[in-house]
């Protein structure tokens, strides 16, 4: 029995044509092979699994053929591979240095490999720079990372710097079936599909995932074989969910929530799907972005099809809501609940909740009761009837309503009346609705002229009187701030009308100015004169009569008592 060998290796590229997905890199390195044009440091940096070893020894390979070597040639000779994971110490580098002095014996190039060079040592990095700028010229280094932002800038001004990128969708499923087809087995385009998108961009990933379904599998790989296999939702489960959610059928889609849940998958796992869901229908709404779907063909008629229902305004609630519910969904103490009310949420989305508009055919008889079935009801009766009947049909009160009364004794069948809903209706918040409530409020308290205000003479003594009286006020309301504010200067008439007072700074005038009004109205009242008004001015030289630090305070009861300087000195006091 043979010993097994696993697809990434069994199929490893042994020449550039075939690497995948790597095109830009490995036409650059032919030309610079072919035109003599390689640099002798080569930083290889990308994502794992996507080529980068792969590529440094296909380079090793050719750049030491001339034709006359064995078609198995190896060059193992000339290739020294190591890992800088575990060898990343100076003296590793040291004896790397001493290697690099001997001159290849068999081929052209010596080639050294130096993988994950980003776990070098800051001290490693700096024996090898001099190495590195200058190299024999029978040396070429290559450098493989993963982590290029790690490297020192003095590493990376040497080097000749490759960026590989991540194995796309498309290009991981070709060669998913190219390798299927070596091996002889049927496999369904989607579920390859399934395991490019699992692979997320590494070549290496996706031939481990792709033996291990086959092992599982056998020679017929089906899309649910790998979606059971690779612990997957299908696309038939948020295919139908969407269905739901379009139909507004809240119940079915927390049932299939828990469906799902009881096969393994968290909520989290479902939401973020789902969110990719309706990020794929957007997608499929335009034919220039259809090239950003990465499914296989037979699931991309289903995508189209889907997203014929869904409007553009629907998906973008939808992904902002699923997005919410994903960001959220880690501190949420209840992550069921979350996931449960975003799920309801988006099955409202196109659910329109609003009446619809239709005449109502009542009977004569309904707006009249048993006491005051008469010829004689008033109108004010008829009226209080048609607004409780308003509030039972839940219809606007501009109902028009035949008000002629029944007579008793004639033993006819009930009328009909056909309330109709006048489309002249006026919102409380229009225009047309706040101008009536203004007349309303004229015609209630009409406006007095100012001119007809009474205008009594007064004396400054009794300005300042009521003033004081004002401040007491003030005080016994607790506005201690204000009353103080007032008090700094003693008002003044000018003009037999205008108060005027002086104050020591703009922060107390603007204090003063917001509150003027109520003491402009209790000076009016107290001396009935209604063309009082206030001047407020700022005088910086009194506020020096002030003290409000506690320096200026000390300072005016030093001035005082001179004895408070000695007595501070003698028992060392502070403010």
């Amino acid at each position: 029995m043979e010993p097994f060998v696993v697809s990434a290796r069994k199929y490893r590229p042994q020449t550039f044509k075939d690497v995948v997905g790597q095109e830009s890199i490995t036409n650059t390195l032919l030309n610079a092979i072919d035109n003599n044009h390689l640099a002798q440091a080569l930083l290889f940096c990308g994502p794992r699994g996507v080529g980068k070893t792969t590529c440094a020894r296909i380079l090793a390979k050719q750049i030491n053929q001339d034709g006359t070597e064995r078609e198995d040639e190896d060059f193992a000779f000339n290739i020294f591979e190591l890992d800088a994971a575990s060898n990343n110490s100076v003296d590793d580098i040291r004896n790397l240095i001493d290697q690099v002095r001997i001159p290849p014996q068999v081929g052209k190039y010596k080639v050294y490999i130096i993988d994950e060079v980003h776990m070098l040592s800051q001290s490693a990095f700096n024996a090898f720079l001099k190495t590195l700028e200058e190299p024999p010229k029978h040396a070429i280094f290559i450098l493989a990372t993963t982590e290029k932002h790690k490297i020192i800038p003095t590493i990376l001004s040497r080097c000749q710097i490759f960026d590989f990128k991540r194995i796309t969708v498309k290009d991981a499923a070709e060669y998913l079936k190219y390798i299927a087809q070596q091996q002889g087995v049927e496999a369904e385009e989607s579920a390859l599909h399934i395991i490019a998108q699992k692979a997320d961009g590494a070549m290496r990933d996706a031939l481990s995932i792709f033996d291990r379904v086959v092992s599982f599998s056998g020679k017929q790989l089906t899309r649910k074989a790998v979606t059971e296999n690779l612990n997957v939702l299908d696309y038939d489960t948020y295919f139908k969910s969407t269905d739901l959610i379009l139909e507004n059928n809240i119940p079915d889609v927390l049932l299939l929530f828990n469906k799902t849940q009881s096969l393994g998958f968290d909520g989290h796992h479902f939401i973020t799907g789902l969110a990719s869901h309706f990020r794929d229908l957007m997608v499929c709404q335009h034919e220039q972005t259809l090239a950003l779907l990465e499914v296989g063909d037979d699931v991309k008629d289903q995508y189209r099809g889907q997203a014929k229902k869904a409007t553009k305004e629907f998906l973008l609630k939808a992904l902002d809501m699923a997005n919410d519910c994903d960001l959220n969904y880690k501190t949420s103490k209840n992550q069921r609940l979350l996931v449960e009310l975003t799920l309801m949420k988006l099955a409202s989305i196109t659910f329109d909740g609003e009446k619809k508009k239709f005449d109502f055919i009542v009977p004569a008889s309904f707006f009249t009761t048993k006491t005051t079935r008469n010829t004689s009801q008033s109108a004010e009766n008829v009226e209080e009837t048609q607004e409780s009947v308003q509030k039972n049909l839940n219809k606007p009160p501009d109902i028009q309503i035949d008000r002629t009364p029944q007579p008793l004794e004639t033993a006819q069948p009930p009328k009909k009346i056909k309330l109709k809903a006048q489309n002249n209706r006026v919102s409380g918040l229009s225009l047309s609705s706040i101008k009536a409530k203004k007349e309303h409020e004229n015609i209630k308290a009409p406006v007095i002229g100012h001119e007809e205000l009474p205008k009594e003479p007064f004396t400054e003594m009794d300005m300042q009187k009521h003033w004081n009286d004002f401040v007491e006020l003030l005080e016994k309301k607790g506005r201690k701030i204000l009353a103080s504010n007032l008090q700094t200067d003693t008002p003044k008439l000018k003009n037999d009308h205008i108060v005027w007072i002086e104050l020591p700074n703009d922060t107390m005038k603007k204090e003063v100015e917001i509150e003027q009004s109520l003491m402009l109205d209790h000076l009016k009242q107290k001396l009935n004169n209604h063309s009082i008004s206030l001047q407020i001015t700022v005088n910086e030289i009194i506020a020096k009569k002030f003290a409000f630090t506690p320096e200026e305070k000390y300072q005016k009861l030093r001035e005082k008592n001179p004895a408070l300087d000695v007595l501070r000195k003698e028992f060392d006091l502070d403010f």
